[in-house]
């Protein structure tokens, strides 16, 4: 993968989950500080050339408040670079249908309304990590984790992060596209009615999202998510909001976070994403083919 080596301008300190058992590493308390950085990030809004690093390849995380669209920008990024796209709900949602020895204890803890652990987690992460290294995947990008202090401290114990793209919306359009979500009872895929166009203000630039409609087929059969209310999802911004400003530090004095304000929806924000990171769809494709 070409097009992925040329993204980090330095080798690694350390292989892919150097350890077998990634399990003896998670409650780690002795973190080191990675000595790949990214120090430009905080002055620069757009990265330098990359120079080539053969062994080794993306690891990233995506952080920003539920419903900005984190899966989106991720898993369009993870199809163009080639490597996988975790999102920790959907492991434990696998976990708790397989019938592995963790899923009974997953049961028991959300049947009582308990939330999942920290370490629980985590160890279902490492072993999707070093399940992924043994089938030869190179890197991956990480949607919704972590999301407080401890987990960042943890996953550093576990693997080392290289940059976490923090999407940041204004709130009012936040809530607005929120409050706009919409699943086809049907298919199950997710659409969204709001056309959104907040006029700039307070020197705050103008956002305009075009609505995601669905096709003809669906469009009779769309629902509401019970918890997409105003006052459901301004409480869920707000505990957002107070658990991710001390994960943003956290990156931030790693020099990792790079902050990305989205100006609208996938068509005006995906290629300045992509210009940001210093990338484009048809380089990568030319690089992945050569």
């Amino acid at each position: 993968m070409a097009a992925l080596r040329r993204l980090l301008r330095s080798p690694a300190r350390a292989c892919f989950l150097p350890q077998c058992s990634a399990g003896k590493r998670l409650i780690s308390s002795a973190i080191s500080e990675p000595e790949l950085r990214f120090p430009e990030l905080l002055n620069h809004r757009q990265f330098p050339d990359r120079k080539d690093s053969s062994d080794r390849d993306v690891r990233w995380v995506f952080l920003g408040c539920p419903g900005v669209g984190k899966g989106t920008y991720a898993s369009r990024l993870c199809n163009l670079l080639g490597v996988p796209h975790i999102a920790t709900g959907d492991l434990v949602r696998d976990e708790l249908n397989s019938s592995g020895p963790l899923a009974e204890q997953l049961r028991g803890i959300v049947n009582q309304g308990k939330l999942v652990s920290d370490e629980i987690i985590v160890n279902i992460l490492a072993k999707r990590l070093e399940e992924g290294e043994a089938k030869g995947e190179s890197g991956f990008i990480l949607d919704g984790f972590p999301r407080t202090i401890k987990q960042a401290e943890i996953l550093e114990g576990v693997t080392d992060i290289d940059l976490v793209i923090n999407l940041k919306l204004r709130e009012d359009v936040l809530v607005e596209k929120c409050l706009g979500r919409r699943i086809c009872s049907q298919c199950g895929k997710n659409f969204n009615v709001a056309s959104i166009e907040s006029k700039g203000e307070d020197g705050r630039p103008g956002i305009y999202m075009a609505p995601l409609l669905p096709p003809s087929g669906c469009a009779s059969k769309l629902i509401t998510r019970a918890d997409d209310t105003e006052e459901v999802v301004k409480e869920r911004l707000r505990i957002y909001n107070d658990m991710s400003l001390p994960v943003e530090d956290f990156y931030r004095s790693r020099d990792k976070l790079l902050e990305f304000d989205l100006p609208g929806g996938i068509p005006e924000s995906w290629p300045k994403l992509l210009d940001l990171l210093n990338l484009s769809d048809q380089d990568v494709k030319q690089s992945a083919a050569a």
